[in-house]
């Protein structure tokens, strides 16, 4: 369980530090983007997706382009890779390092392991996000502008439950198989896949991350409340790959 906390602890901390860097980053360059924001409009006009993102930045200020840069941005392609990763490695690791049964035979209950691996995975994923997020308010005094900590708390919430939902999922598949390299190739080549298309306007609909984009984030931050409905589908997603992982995990042999 230590050996576990640490190495979690460990990615966990190599994670919060890539999402500060390229927080560090998008903040530092608001000023210049506010001043070129007409040029950047002619050069996101090939693009009708990326266009409305400019113009909502445009309408809403840094709160618009914190959610695009940072949860959007940052977070749906470092935390989705995170999650991929963390998940796939969780059990299948153990089964292709030949580790499995001395993991198994630990004088406590199926259930217990399964769903420490679970919890550490979910919250190695979500603290950076929510530690990142909080650094937010100090870095847009720097530039000049402020951001409410209660926006960044509700949308911090929502972004580590949709990166929970992928973990949740991939983790399944680890409960099932021994070969970490596929599951978390076939699930990093599906995520890719499903943020290519969000770019595509005929498409654009079909790609989950539809559920967590610069619009979705705005909504949050000018409503003062979150997308209950969509939160509870995330939720009930997450608890029926836990349940179906599980029922999996207690019949597997080493």
């Amino acid at each position: 369980m230590r050996r576990d906390l640490i190495s979690y602890a460990i990615f966990s901390l190599f994670l919060f530090f890539m999402l500060e860097g390229l927080l560090y980053a998008a903040i530092h360059w608001w000023p210049a983007f506010t001043e070129n924001m007409g040029a950047l409009k002619l050069l996101a006009a090939p693009l009708p997706i990326l266009g409305e993102q400019i113009n909502l930045v445009d309408k809403l200020g840094a709160p618009a382009y914190v959610a695009g840069q940072h949860y959007f941005k940052a977070c749906n392609i470092l935390g989705s890779t995170a999650a991929v990763l963390f998940a796939a490695n969780a059990i299948a690791g153990e089964a292709q390092r030949g580790t499995l049964e001395v993991w198994l035979a630990r004088p406590v209950s199926r259930l217990r392991l399964y769903t420490e691996r679970f919890v550490m995975g979910q919250l190695a994923v979500g603290i950076p996000v929510f530690l990142s997020s909080m650094t937010v308010p100090y870095l847009l005094e720097t530039v000049g502008t402020s951001m409410h900590y209660t926006d960044l708390l509700r949308c911090s919430v929502y972004q580590a439950i949709f990166l929970g939902t992928l973990f949740s999922i991939t983790f399944a598949f680890s409960a099932l198989g021994q070969q970490p390299l596929k599951i978390a190739f076939i699930f990093l080549f599906l995520t890719i896949a499903e943020f290519a298309i969000y770019m595509v306007k005929t498409i654009t609909h079909y790609s989950i991350f539809r559920w967590a984009d610069i619009q979705t984030f705005a909504a949050i931050i000018g409503s003062n409340t979150m997308p209950m409905d969509r939160v509870a589908i995330m939720l009930a997603i997450q608890a029926a790959a836990f349940a179906t992982g599980f029922a999996i995990f207690r019949r597997r042999n080493p």
